[in-house]
Formats: structure tokens, C-alpha cells, sequence
């Protein structure tokens, strides 16, 4: 695939009804052969746009005009390329926990929680946040996740959760500000609703830090895993992070992942996880599949806003 492909692409799946700005901005990148030569020149794994977006928010740039994107860009590559090449994209949204909802609580309680590529950790408190599926309200406090559901009832109970921990290449703290920075610079422009659950999310973590571990997730997976408290049942999980990874450590980090005890909650694009049998997507927009165990269970978009349940 091309470099200007996957900004078109973005532009009209992923970003399309979702955020005008990076719809707006992804297909004109798709056409700037001047951009699309300097974005050439990063590593394939760094050319992504939520990325570049991301980076340039986080210096200041313009991303709302086309036009003065193109421009910052040109005048300011140095600085932008290398925080592309040093950062990843760490998209922690607390809103997908409305999505893992209503599998963990159905499994065999209590939990023990562990996330691969868990950022600064923001998933791994689905026990602490409120809900809203549709009308229908679960919990209690900040931040509340709204969620549209179709296909079954929402989750009746909140898990019970005693143990959580993450794996990152890159952990990130949310009481070191430069972090949260860079966690609000990963939010599309238009989405203040998303940074108001950021900072109300970071508070929680913030008040009872997550064991959060810098390591591969093939290489030190088993290790972390077995720190698991005995009596409870270990839950792998992980969502919009598999693309980053090379094709060979999916194939290594599923195998090693189905061999653990406890379960394997996966919630990526299908794409990168395949499954037979899939349905129809429900309508337009960009849809990961959510899996228990390698059996997919429902489509959902990507920062928890809906889900729809088929399995």
C-alpha cells in the first residue's frame, strides 16, 4: 500500500463522520507529493498519520487548514520527524473500556487485568469508571462512557478487579505532564468530550498507579503474566495496538497468548486479526472486531462510542 493510500484511506474510514479536520486533512496529504515525499523518508512503521497529526498538535501546528499544515510542515521537518521517529502512537482511550465491559463480566471473578501496549495504563480500570449504554446507567463517578449497544444487554455488573498491570515498549505516566501532553495530542481536534474523559480517566490512575512494565509483547509477556495472583482469572487484553506490530510477532505474540492461562480479549481491525465468518459491517465508518479466545463477539468503533454484538 502506498503512503498516499493509507492517508486516503484514513481519511475516508476511518476519520470520515468522526473528525471533519482529519478527513479533511488526510485526503489532501493524500494529493501533497510534497508531503507524501517527506513522510517517504520516515521508517514504514512511523508513517502512519494518526502519528504525524498527533506530533504536529503536540508542537503547536496547525491541523484544522490543510493548507497551513502544508506549510508548518515544510518549514518545520527537522523537529517533526524526529519526535515521529522517538514517539509511537498511544492513543489511551478510556472510552474502549465500554467495549471490554461487557465480556469481563461474564467471566469467572475476581480478575486479574493485563494490558499489551497499555500506554499509560487508562483501560486497565474498567471497575472504577461509570457507563451508558444508551440509556442505561452502570456505576458511578467520573469519567462516565457513553456507548451505543445493539445485539445484547448491556453488562448488569461491574468486574471485580484485583490485580492489573500493562506492557508498553513505552509506558507513559499521566502525572508527568509532558505524558498527559502527549496523550492529548493523540485526541482528534474536534473531540473536547474525549479530553475531558483524558483528564477525568488520568485522575483515577493518577490515585492508585497500575504496575506498568517497558518490555516486548512476545518477549516479556509470560514473565508479567505470572505475577498474576493465584485465584484469579488472568485477562490479556488489548485494542488498536496489533497494526503497529510487524505480521511475523502477531503470528509469535497470538500463538504465546493462547498458550497462557485465564482468557485473550483482542479488539483490532480485521485486517490485522482475521477471522471466517465475519457479518456485514453495521453501516459505514471503521470497525475493529472484539474476540474472546479467538471467537469474534461483536464489531465496535474505535474510541468505544457503539458496538454491535453478534457473537
Amino acid at each position: 500500500m502506498t503512503i498516499a493510500t493509507t492517508y486516503a484511506e484514513f481519511g475516508s474510514r476511518e476519520a470520515r463522520g468522526v473528525s471533519p479536520a482529519y478527513e479533511r486533512l488526510s485526503l489532501a496529504v493524500a494529493r501533497d507529493d510534497e508531503l507524501l515525499d517527506l513522510i517517504g523518508t520516515l521508517p514504514p512503521a512511523k508513517q502512519q498519520p494518526n502519528l504525524l497529526f498527533g506530533v504536529v498538535r503536540l508542537l503547536g501546528g496547525p491541523v484544522e487548514d490543510p493548507a497551513a499544515f502544508h506549510d508548518y510542515v515544510l518549514e518545520n521537518w527537522a523537529v517533526i520527524a524526529d519526535e515521529v521517529v522517538d514517539r509511537a502512537t498511544q492513543t489511551n482511550e478510556a472510552g474502549r473500556c465500554a467495549l471490554l465491559l461487557p465480556v469481563l463480566a461474564r467471566l469467572p471473578q475476581p480478575l486479574a487485568l493485563l494490558e499489551v501496549g497499555a500506554s499509560a495504563g487508562l483501560c486497565l480500570y474498567p471497575d472504577r469508571y461509570a457507563y451508558r449504554y444508551d440509556d442505561q446507567p452502570l456505576g458511578a463517578g467520573e469519567p462516565v462512557l457513553d456507548c451505543a449497544l445493539t445485539g445484547t444487554e448491556p453488562p448488569a455488573r461491574l468486574p471485580e478487579v484485583v490485580w492489573r498491570a500493562g506492557l508498553d515498549l513505552n509506558p507513559l505516566d499521566v502525572t508527568v505532564p509532558a505524558d498527559l501532553a502527549w496523550l492529548d495530542a493523540t485526541i482528534w481536534p474536534e473531540h473536547a468530550h474525549r479530553r475531558a474523559r483524558l483528564r477525568a480517566a488520568a485522575a483515577v490512575v493518577a490515585a492508585d498507579p497500575p504496575l506498568l512494565v517497558r518490555g516486548d509483547l512476545v518477549d516479556d509477556l509470560p514473565a508479567l503474566a505470572a505475577q498474576a495472583p493465584a485465584g484469579a482469572t488472568l485477562v490479556v487484553f488489548h485494542t488498536s495496538v496489533l497494526y503497529q506490530v510487524p505480521a511475523p510477532r502477531q503470528a509469535a505474540f497470538a500463538e504465546l497468548v493462547r498458550g497462557l492461562p485465564g482468557h485473550w480479549i483482542a479488539n483490532e481491525a480485521p485486517e490485522v486479526l482475521p477471522y471466517d465468518g465475519l457479518p456485514a459491517e453495521p453501516g459505514d465508518g471503521f470497525h475493529n472486531v472484539l474476540a474472546l479466545d479467538g471467537r469474534p463477539l461483536a464489531w465496535t468503533r474505535g474510541h468505544g462510542q457503539s458496538m454491535a454484538w453478534f457473537g
